[in-house]
């Protein structure tokens, strides 16, 4: 993720001409982050519920990440202002979180919820779609019959599927081979796992870190 948004950055300071919007090497980089991202998400879940997290802590840290996505929101709107960020990944984690906790108890379910979220969007391709769907107000659901103009956007569908796929996951390694999520860090990977342990913390710093450090180069250019 860290290396995608240096070279975006590097893209939009005019340092490289790439197209993040269309070319597939970029646009497929894209998916597999974001899709890690909710997967990882989702795992979370079932070892916080596993471990009895209570409502108010869950709260807690849904607050955070709610607080952070108007913060992208925010930022982005002043870089951005015809295609600002008003419901990216954080937004979508957000929202996501809440469903996926209140279904935690789906079991198997989940990963047939799953399919089914994912494959939503494709069938809205050939269905009819209602003007308003395409609209801010609910485009945020997923079932869109075309893309909205923004620099982010992470929709409950087919987003949503991925998150369960993940909780899924988490569910069966925690019964099936718990030493796998609960066993002691590798030692290769002890250095980075700093940033796992402050994931939010690390995305909401990494891209104005970067942004400035590659602003100052075009001064010093």
């Amino acid at each position: 993720m860290t290396a995608y948004h240096f070279f975006f950055d590097l893209n939009h300071f005019r340092f490289l001409r790439e197209d993040f919007y269309r070319d597939p090497f970029w646009t497929w980089q894209r998916t597999a982050i974001v899709s890690l991202f909710l997967f990882c998400a989702g795992l979370g879940q079932a070892v916080a519920t596993q471990q009895g997290q209570g409502w108010p802590r869950f709260w807690r840290r849904w607050l955070q990440v709610a607080g952070c996505a108007l913060l992208v929101t925010a930022g982005s709107w002043l870089m951005f202002p015809r295609s600002f960020i008003y419901f990216g990944v954080l937004h979508g984690i957000a929202a996501m979180l809440v469903v996926v906790r209140l279904t935690a108890g789906g079991g198997r379910w989940l990963w047939l919820a799953g399919a089914l979220a994912i494959a939503a969007p494709f069938a809205a391709r050939a269905m009819p779609v209602f003007e308003i769907m395409n609209t801010p107000i609910l485009n945020w659901l997923g079932w869109i019959s075309r893309k909205p103009v923004t620099e982010d956007y992470v929709p409950l569908l087919p987003w949503l599927g991925v998150m369960w796929w993940g909780m899924a996951a988490g569910q069966w390694l925690l019964r099936e081979q718990p030493g796998l999520v609960q066993g002691a860090i590798p030692r290769a990977a002890k250095p980075l796992a700093w940033m796992g342990r402050w994931s939010l913390t690390w995305y909401m710093l990494h891209q104005p870190v970067m942004i400035g450090a590659v602003m100052l180069l075009t001064l010093v250019r």
